[in-house]
């Protein structure tokens, strides 16, 4: 009997798919990449080429003998890691230590997996794809020439252990320049003028705000100008001048690419976008679902496309008229081309529509059955039809003003029948009104009002101005983030990000002297072209080379001529009990520390926690901020070990109105709430915006 190979890269990955497969069939996994550039030098010979010198991976030299001697004793070796860049080149590796010809069909790839989807990828197997290998190659290398040519550079000038990158640096500028921008913003005064009305033999009462005068739209800039108009209210009888009645119909929202997966997790979930890509890992690769065995749940999770297969389609449409009845059923859905947009794979949807997230709840952690929850919430949503709304649009008239209301009330829920319903409340319902209709004012209310400066970017928002702009891909937002938050180039303060000084200096410093690699569109323009060399439109060498050329030219010009630069370590509150001196917060390689600014005569180092300005309600001690095994974020006393109260929710700075202890933030945007957790309290309450 032949016996086959089948290499893929996780061991997850590698049980699921053995499930599906025939006997004589062995499935091994690669653990990743098993062949790279080495760590301790740069690794590319720039005058051959930039000829990459790869290196078996430290550590993975058994893993290799394994799975060169399984590939002795097969008849045939498929190649089955990710479809993707860097599964493809993972591919092309192990395809060169294997001696497997690469003109041969001993590549297969699924984007779900499912006994269907493995058993096609083998029967449509195919040769590796040396555009794509090559395009992976230009992106490794341009990422090692920047980094490894940054990096000397800013230890030399700022200080050890920084780093530079050719996407994290643009992402740090972006930080960065709207903090400038937040900075330099100057508040504006306005106004809003706004009536409490009602018709005469109506009970129903609507607020109206004010909108034109002489039929010209304005803006209230002062309190003189808000109090000459509220006279002309008090003067004059107020009339309902026009009402327009329309429908408003909204779309429901297009499937999950991994941008949107990892946008709408932090905002529904607050999962941050490493969080969201390693639970949508373990799904895709496969979970023990109770009476099915392991089971691939989602497809793959690297995709810039909306699509979804025509058969994902047919049987969202069944389970819908089965559910819902015809009328839910919406019709044929395209999104507009996007720039950038990778269709190869199809969007991110569930393995199987029938497989209901309540199913398979008793199977999942809590984290994994809230995002396939999401998932397959917006699968079925996009397969839905339209909301629909009745609008009322009112105009009332006082003399020569005119103010403007809107009630909405829900006609058909469409796709808003899933998950968490995008109905209107009483408070938008209009009494029934007629042009010529006289309205009582109850109250007029006039506030002032400032602009608000841009906000900062949160996870969600960053992620999605990373996609706008073109930068970088993604499935790399997730590690850049991370990346950005260690080295200490920006840090987080009520779920934003802030750069952190060093970040403003070393943004500052790469604007001044290597301005093509932290300009937005010269980065863009980057992925266009290594997009194109994924598409055999454009050779990778002399992307490299063209690259290369002014890189060096500004490496060179930075080195003679950018002076050093001295950033002070922060100073905490702590004084050291060995010489008096006050301590200073360092960062190392396991995080933040406080020191001794007194070295080398005083080497007094301790664990620096921030304090959150919350206190205990065990103990009395200071709530701390401090960071979990998996890196998720929680508060616990800084008495720790002999206080071990710790929670997982925000605490506030708003003290608890019963008994004034700590209050905690919990959920987020409209579902946000406040609470108390001291013993017997028990307060609760909604959180204002």
């Amino acid at each position: 009997m032949s016996k086959t190979l089948v290499i893929v890269e996780s061991p997850a990955k590698a049980k699921t798919i053995k499930k599906y497969l025939p006997k004589g069939y062995e499935v091994e996994a690669t653990m990743g990449h098993v062949i790279d550039l080495p760590k301790s030098r740069i690794g590319i010979n720039i005058e051959e080429d930039f000829k990459p010198d790869y290196i078996k991976i430290r550590g993975k030299a058994e893993l290799l003998k394994k799975l060169k001697n399984a590939a002795k004793k097969a008849d045939q070796v498929y190649l089955a890691t990710d479809p993707d860049r860097e599964g493809e080149a993972i591919s092309w590796h192990m395809a060169n230590f294997l001696e497997i010809d690469l003109a041969t069909k001993c590549r297969i790839e699924f984007h779900e997996i499912t006994k269907k989807a493995v058993n096609a990828a083998i029967e449509n197997k195919r040769i590796i794809d040396i555009d794509l290998v090559n395009s992976q190659q230009a992106r490794r290398i341009l990422d090692r020439l920047v980094g490894y040519s940054l990096s000397p550079f800013l230890w030399k000038k700022v200080k050890k252990g920084l780093s530079g990158g050719r996407v994290q640096s643009v992402v740090t500028r972006i930080i960065v320049d709207r903090e400038e921008e937040i900075a330099a913003f100057i508040p504006e005064e306005y106004w809003n003028l706004e009536l409490l009305l009602k018709k005469a033999d109506d009970e129903k009462t609507f607020i109206s705000k004010f909108y034109s005068e002489d039929g010209k739209k304005k803006t209230i800039t002062n309190a003189e100008e808000a109090i000459r108009l509220e006279k002309v209210v008090n003067a004059h009888p107020i009339v309902v001048e026009n009402v327009k009645k329309r429908i408003r119909y909204q779309k429901p929202p297009l499937p999950f690419t991994t941008s949107t997966l990892q946008q709408e997790a932090y905002k529904v979930l607050g999962f941050t976008t490493q969080r969201t890509m390693r639970l949508a890992q373990q799904l895709y690769e496969g979970v023990d679902i109770k009476g099915s065995g392991l089971t691939g749940l989602i497809t793959y999770l690297r995709t810039d496309s909306t699509r979804i297969a025509d058969e994902a389609v047919a049987e969202s449409k069944e389970y819908i008229i089965e559910h819902f009845g015809d009328d839910y059923l919406g019709t044929e859905k395209k999104a507009g081309k996007k720039k950038n947009v990778q269709d190869a794979h199809e969007a991110i949807r569930p393995s199987s529509v029938m497989l209901t997230p309540e199913e398979a709840r008793n199977s999942l952690e809590p984290d994994q059955y809230r995002l396939y929850k999401l998932i397959w919430e917006r699968l079925l949503c996009s397969q839905m039809a339209d909301a629909q709304y009745f609008v009322t649009d009112v105009d009332v008239a006082c003399s020569n003003l005119i103010f403007k209301t809107k009630g909405e009330t829900q006609k058909f829920d469409g796709f808003t029948r899933v998950g968490k319903g995008a109905g209107k409340n009483d408070d938008s319902i209009l009494p029934e009104l007629a042009i010529g209709d006289d309205l009582e004012r109850l109250k007029t209310t006039k506030e002032q009002k400032f602009t608000k400066p841009p906000a900062r970017y949160t996870e969600a928002s960053l992620v999605k101005i990373l996609e706008e702009k073109g930068i970088g891909r993604p499935s790399t937002y997730a590690p850049t983030i991370a990346t950005i938050k260690n080295r200490d180039y920006v840090e987080v303060e009520d779920k934003h990000f802030k750069p952190t000084e060093l970040g403003v200096t070393v943004t500052h410093l790469m604007k001044e002297y290597f301005s093509d690699v932290v300009n937005i569109s010269f980065t863009a323009e980057m992925e266009d072209r290594l997009d194109a060399v994924s598409d055999g439109q454009t050779d990778w060498i002399e992307l490299l080379k063209n690259f290369y050329q002014g890189f060096e030219k500004e490496l060179t010009n930075a080195q003679e001529k950018a002076e050093s630069v001295t950033i002070a370590d922060p100073e905490s509150d702590v004084d050291c009990e060995l010489c008096g001196r006050r301590m200073v917060i360092k960062k190392g390689k396991y995080g933040r520390f406080l020191a001794c600014p007194g070295f080398p005569d005083c080497k007094n180092t301790k664990p620096y926690f921030e304090k959150t300005g919350g206190i205990c309600s065990v103990c009395g001690g200071d709530i701390v901020k401090r960071t979990s095994k998996t890196g998720r974020t929680f508060y616990s006393c800084n008495n720790y070990p002999d206080c071990d109260y710790m929670n997982w929710d925000l605490p506030i700075p708003e003290k608890c109105p019963v008994c004034g202890s700590t209050l905690f933030q919990k959920g987020l945007g409209k579902r946000k709430s406040i609470y108390c957790d001291k013993k017997d309290c028990g307060y609760k309450a909604p959180m204002a915006e």
